[in-house]
């Protein structure tokens, strides 16, 4: 991935001081900062923890000929800390690396998560995956993909992450009813069926 950018300039915004607290794959910085009031006045001191994940794509894939989409599960520790079952139902998503563009990050990712590969891309928009603590923007994509059967089953994910990845296909109808009564907390994986909820017929006549 691309390493964090400094803080762009703002006239709204005074940087008064920036401390890297932690250079790990994903560094942590401290900002203490004073920004613009909405009654024009610009507020007293404040310190944020900046989490500096940076550029990231993710893809709903969906098969408009037999109207499934494809989501994966995986375990994630900070849904268990939340209180939450760990494995959680997601869209394929991944850090962009150096130089690298959204739809390709998103292409390579697709075949590491589910081993399958996307035909035509529909680009949804950006999203701050977590605006209170973290810079990682996420490009999202509805993409073109022929499903497997319902039972494909397997394991996937880079073995050198130890990744564990496993797939379910599930018809849109369903997966959209579940995005929208809240049987999917991924915010990522909610907006993409959402969004496809909204948009399925008129994609379903343009791709199939």
């Amino acid at each position: 991935m691309d390493r964090p950018p400094p803080l762009p300039t703002h006239p709204d915004v005074r940087i008064e001081a920036e401390d890297r607290v932690w250079d790990g794959r994903f560094p942590l910085d401290r900002i203490r900062f004073r920004h613009r009031r909405f009654d024009g006045a610009f507020s007293g001191p404040r310190t944020w923890e900046l989490w500096r994940r940076g550029r990231a794509a993710a893809m709903l894939p969906y098969d408009p000929v037999q109207d499934v989409v494809v989501l994966i599960e995986q375990f994630r520790l900070p849904a268990l800390a939340a209180g939450l079952p760990p494995v959680q139902i997601e869209v394929p998503a991944g850090l962009c690396d150096a130089g690298e563009t959204a739809e390709a990050t998103i292409r390579r990712e697709i075949g590491e998560e589910t081993g399958l590969t996307a035909g035509r891309l529909r680009r949804i928009g950006d999203i701050l995956a977590c605006p209170g603590g973290a810079d990682e923007l996420v490009t999202l994509f509805v993409g073109e993909v022929t499903a497997p059967g319902a039972d494909a089953g397997g394991q996937y994910g880079l073995a050198s992450e130890d990744e564990d990845i496993r797939l379910l296909v599930w018809p849109a109808e369903r997966a959209c009813a579940a995005a929208l009564e809240g049987g999917i907390v991924n915010s990522v994986a909610v907006v993409a069926l959402l969004w496809l909820n909204a948009a399925r017929e008129r994609l379903r006549m343009e791709w199939v």
